[in-house]
Formats: C-alpha cells, structure tokens, sequence
C-alpha cells in the first residue's frame, strides 16, 4: 500500500477516538458548512452502514455537529459540540438510512435555515482524509485537502473560459478541475481545487463572470 505521507498511517491530530468516524465525519460537517457559507439553524445527517451502526460510540455525531459549528478536528470543544449546537440553536437530526452506498462510511447532509439549504454526500475515507462525492444532486470528486472554488453556472458557451481568464490573471494555479451538467443548456457545477487560497475580491470579479450564477469557496 502506498502512503503520501506519515499523515496516512497515523492520521490527523484530532479529538477522537477514530479518525475515520471522528476527523473525517468533522471534515465532512465542515465542508458543509463552508459550502453553505455560514452557520446553518438546522441538519438533516443520515447515516449509512458503518456510520450508522456506530455513530454514537465513535463520537461520528458529535464531531459531524462540530464541523457544522466550524470546529476543527483537534478543537476541544469537539466532544461538547452537540451540547453547544443546542446552545446556538442549531437543530440537529441523525436518521439512521439503511439504503445502499458505496462507502461504508457515508454521511449524506442537508442544511439550511429560514431561506435555503444545500444538500451534499460526503464519505471518511481513513485518516481523516474525506471526499465529497455529490453537490445539490451533481456528482463530483472533492478531497477538502486544498482550497476548492465552486462555480454554479448556466451551461453556456464561454463560461469555463471566463473564469479561467479570471484566475490566471490573477495567478491562480489549478491543480484540478471538473464540470457536471443536469442538461445541455441548464444549470452546471465547476469545481475547482487550486494551490492557494483565493481572496474574496477575486471571487467577486468571478461572480460578475458571465454565466455565473453562485460561487462557494472551501479554505485549506
């Protein structure tokens, strides 16, 4: 088996006691949050297979809750985190789903508040490593180990090249890029992971990009 980096083997530094049911569910809540773009009122979290079986024991709800909360994995207050979602409001529900997945360690997440929601899959791969696999019914391929611009657009013609322009103007190098269509001409997603965080002045001149409908960033 290869590893990229002792990180792997060992996992992150965290507040346990797994790293694929604890750091990773975190992960996971956290990237959600980021994509929402702020704290969301209310969850819907439903649990898949090992997730499910073992959410309770493992500390996957409460550290799912405190990605939600914005904390990170080695926060600690990570234990306490469904405790404070309450305190803040934040409505949690876990529902145990014994639909089929592809990962055992699945979470799918819907959040929102009084006026919108989004709804994402994202799965604990080990390690603390996480991938989010399905965006408000696209499929991607997110890792959340680097900075990440998502891009919803109408499928048209020049839409891909006006924000690319944009981030090479500006010096911005991709490191991976994906686009997925519902139809031709309907709505689409960019997802783009680059090598540095991008400033809110360049995310703003890409949302006045033609085409662009909305625009979330994920910070590494």
């Amino acid at each position: 088996m290869k590893f990229n980096s002792v990180f792997d083997i060992i996992g992150p530094v965290m507040i346990g006691p797994s790293s694929s049911h604890t750091a990773g569910a975190a992960r996971i809540g956290k990237a959600a949050r980021n994509l929402f773009g702020k704290e969301p009122t209310w969850a819907r979290i439903h649990l898949y297979e090992s997730f499910a079986k073992t959410y309770q024991g493992h500390g996957t709800d409460f550290a799912l809750a405190g990605g939600l909360l914005g904390f990170e994995t080695d926060d600690p207050r990570m234990n306490k985190a469904l405790e404070i979602a309450d305190e803040r409001n934040l409505d949690i529900e876990f529902i145990e789903d014994s639909a089929g997945v592809s990962h055992p360690n699945t979470a799918r997440l819907i959040i929102g508040d009084d006026t919108e929601k989004i709804e994402l899959v994202g799965i604990s791969i080990g390690g603390g490593k996480i991938e989010i696999t399905e965006l408000n019914g696209f499929e991607l391929r997110l890792s959340g180990n680097h900075p990440a611009i998502l891009i919803m657009h109408n499928d048209r013609f020049g839409a891909i090249a006006s924000v690319t322009e944009i981030l090479a103007k500006h010096e911005i190098n991709i490191g991976h890029m994906e686009v997925n269509r519902k139809d031709v001409g309907k709505e689409a997603l960019m997802v783009i992971e680059v090598d540095q965080n991008v400033d809110d002045g360049v995310l703003k001149e890409l949302e006045s990009a033609e085409h662009i409908e909305q625009i979330a960033k994920i910070s590494s």
